[in-house]
């Protein structure tokens, strides 16, 4: 038993392997049906693998936990159209050549499905067919193409919301950035499914108009063929080859009525931690008083049927309305205590979905945050001036204080280690201090005693952030999500349920607060970088690179030459963690410039993997927005270069005419959800960036010298100055 075993699962990988080639000989093959006419048997095997299709679609729907789980339903359900109206052609050409020969001219199946659905009566098999195609066309496939439609619209509604959710999950350190990746690729794949499902839906409609079209070309050419070249009557051919159309058209009609119930299935599929059915018992089950109340009003109806009041059979509502009854109360006597999951399931089967492993890799980084212990801070002098500091009114005092659990102490020492690993930099310790001048759910963040950042969180309840129109149906205090300026509302822990369903995103007062510290480090990080911390990293690199950093420091650059480099680097997000290789470049070109901003264009440019593998998609690609060669050309003779290095000497207004023609291709690409990146010549990156970095503060700028190869560009946009 265990070889052939083992052979039927090497020939299954070997498909599996295949899978591209084996799928367009299928396509050739399906076209071919439509050309060549088959022998009867092969046209019944076909017809019984159309029927399995279907019913195996149909079970998948069921037992998919999210609708991404079968992200390739709408191309399968384009090919089984195909396939379809393939053997709609095929079973008409048998029909209409071979007819008369019944079983041995068009094969059992159709023959066999005709005669079941007449019933020995014409009319009755013809009204069937009719019905099974209106409730398909009119109910099933219409209310799961609007399904598709509105679910495409809220989905690409909630995709802005959904990034700006795992940006704060990422810099709050609760994911890594792999799992971040996958999150917003699982965001993009769920857009496109919904409006490929939308259009997928259209095929449907028209396979269930085609198959009514050809029942009546096989009946109307069916009596044609028996009276002039069978010799038949007019009655013997209507009933033969009305009976071989009707058998065809329910062959063809009933894996379309599966098809779209599967579609129907999908699409209104929420994601979910258990199968459908598994979710139905427990929905249904968590109800025991609906049950109740149904189960007493069948038995009242029992009552008046076995009382002749009215004419109802009481036996069905006897047994459903006692069965009702029991079952609501024994559930009712031991709510709570039903468990269904499968303990050898290991979590429900199948692979677990970008989503369920960023929940997972969540819980276990909050349980991890737990167990770490925040170690007091070192306090040099009374005067000394904290690097970074977080300042509380005294209703957030319980956030900070040990005694209290000091949630938001121990997010951001998982804070500092996230920045270490992502940009290369070690965060001094944040100072925690209490503020009586502030609101009570107020705050502050400090760089250096300077306010930069300001919020409110109110304790017990969570931050719901979406667009306005989702808002709505929400009751509580309206604000604006300090972080990202989005609008959002503080809610109570019942709302959770009816914000999620609308699309929101829910922040805990600690996760908001962490949130917006973190982009304050990521934005003012440079300032960080002092002497002293560049010091100890070049410490750090010198017990395993001592070569490299003897090289470069102390006899070609200074600490603080060097520090410049890294603040440069930092300022505009680029990790420093591969600190050798940015020495290695400083060696390569410190013959030939000591302008630090020259050594940091040169250092970007071998960096330029790490640079585009923070900005390119899962394909490789970066999208960009260009500049036009006479816009780089007027910025490029603006530049002004004296001793003490080189300046940009735009005229303002020309100046304000640039922004204002990159700001409407930025907010192109950010109505798109994309992040706004310029792409341009390295004679003006530098200065472009100069140029932007107040209005447009979060704008990428690359130079073509850092794309990296094997990295693909995709222009959509070009910035060009309005004529005259």
């Amino acid at each position: 038993m265990p070889l052939p075993l083992g052979g039927a699962i090497g020939v299954i990988q070997k498909l599996g392997r295949s899978s591209d080639l084996v799928t367009a000989v299928l396509l050739i093959m399906i076209i071919a049906l439509i050309i060549i006419k088959i022998p009867p048997f092969f046209l019944d095997v076909l017809l019984v693998i159309n029927i399995s299709m279907a019913i195996i679609t149909l079970m998948i729907s069921i037992f998919i936990k999210e609708p991404l789980q079968f992200a390739v339903f709408p191309t399968l359900l384009l090919v089984a159209t195909l396939f379809r109206v393939s053997l709609d052609i095929s079973t008409l050409r048998l029909i209409l050549l071979d007819g008369h020969r019944g079983a041995g001219g068009v094969g059992h199946v159709v023959v066999a499905f005709g005669e079941v659905a007449m019933g020995g009566d014409l009319i009755v098999g013809i009204i069937i067919f009719i019905v099974i195609i209106v409730v398909n066309f009119m109910v099933i496939t219409s209310g799961a193409e609007r399904i598709a439609q509105v679910g495409a619209r809220f989905t690409l509604d909630a995709m802005p919301g959904k990034q700006m959710a795992i940006d704060a999950d990422l810099n709050a350190g609760l994911i890594d950035p792999d799992t971040a990746k996958a999150r917003r690729s699982s965001v993009s794949r769920e857009a496109d499914f919904y409006g490929a499902m939308d259009g997928a839906g259209k095929f449907v409609k028209g396979d269930a108009i085609a198959s009514v079209i050809i029942i009546v070309i096989a009946i109307i050419g069916g009596i044609l063929m028996g009276i002039m070249r069978q010799g038949m009557t007019a009655g013997e051919a209507l009933v033969l080859y009305a009976t071989l159309s009707v058998g065809n058209g329910l062959i063809t009609t009933l894996p379309a009525f599966l098809m779209s119930t599967a579609m129907g299935m999908v699409v209104s599929r929420a994601a979910s931690d258990a199968n459908l059915g598994a979710d139905v018992f427990k929905q249904v089950t968590a109800q025991p008083k609906a049950l109740l109340v149904a189960g007493a009003f069948m038995m009242v109806f029992f009552i008046l049927g076995i009382t002749g009041i009215l004419p109802f059979p009481p036996i069905p509502f006897l047994i459903l309305g006692a069965s009702a009854v029991i079952v609501g109360w024994i559930l009712s006597k031991h709510q709570g205590d039903l468990d269904i999951s499968n303990p050898e399931a290991g979590g429900g089967g199948g692979p677990a979905t970008p989503e369920q492993e960023a929940e997972k890799q969540i819980a276990e980084t909050q349980a991890e945050n737990e167990e770490v212990k925040k170690k007091p801070e070192n306090v040099v002098t009374l005067m000394a001036v904290d690097p970074i500091s977080l300042e509380v009114g005294r209703g957030l005092l319980a956030l900070v204080d040990p005694n209290q659990g000091a949630k938001l102490l121990d997010r951001v020492t998982s804070i500092r280690r996230h920045i270490a690993l992502e940009m290369g930099i070690v965060v001094p310790g944040v100072r925690f201090r209490d503020n009586l001048q502030l609101k009570p759910n107020g705050y502050v963040v400090k760089i250096k005693d300077i306010e930069v950042a300001a919020g409110e969180v109110i304790i017990n309840k969570f931050l719901a952030i979406g667009p306005e129109n989702h808002l709505k149906s929400l009751k509580g205090p309206r604000c604006f999500d300090p972080t990202y300026g989005m609008p959002a509302v503080w809610i109570t822990a019942d709302q959770r349920g009816e914000a999620e369903r609308v699309g929101c995103m829910i922040f805990d007062p600690v996760s908001v607060m962490a949130t917006q510290i973190t982009e304050v480090i990521r934005t003012h990080g440079g300032e960080l970088l002092g002497r002293q911390e560049v010091a100890a990293l070049l410490e750090t690199v010198k017990k395993s690179h001592p070569a490299v950093v003897k090289e470069v420091y102390p006899d070609l650059f200074t600490l603080g030459e060097i520090q410049k480099v890294l603040q440069n680097l930092v300022k505009e997000k680029i990790s420093i963690r591969d600190l050798v290789t940015v020495l290695e470049t400083l060696g390569d070109y410190a013959h030939i410039t000591k302008d630090t901003d020259m050594l940091t264009e040169y250092v970007r440019q071998s960096m330029c993997r790490v640079i585009c593998r923070e900005y390119q998609n899962n394909e490789g690609t970066v999208t960009v927005i260009t500049l036009d060669p006479e816009l780089e050309n007027i910025i490029a003779g603006a530049v002004q270069r004296t001793e003490y290095g080189s300046f940009l000497t735009l005229d303002p207004n020309t100046g304000q005419v640039i922004l204002t023609a990159l700001g409407e291709q930025i907010q192109s690409l950010m109505d798109k959800g994309m992040q706004p990146i310029v792409l341009c010549s390295p004679q003006v990156r530098l200065y472009l960036r100069r140029l932007t970095e107040r209005p447009f503060p979060n704008l990428v700028v690359l130079s073509y010298n850092e794309i990296a190869p094997k990295v693909n560009v995709n222009s959509v946009g070009l910035v060009t100055l309005p004529m005259g």
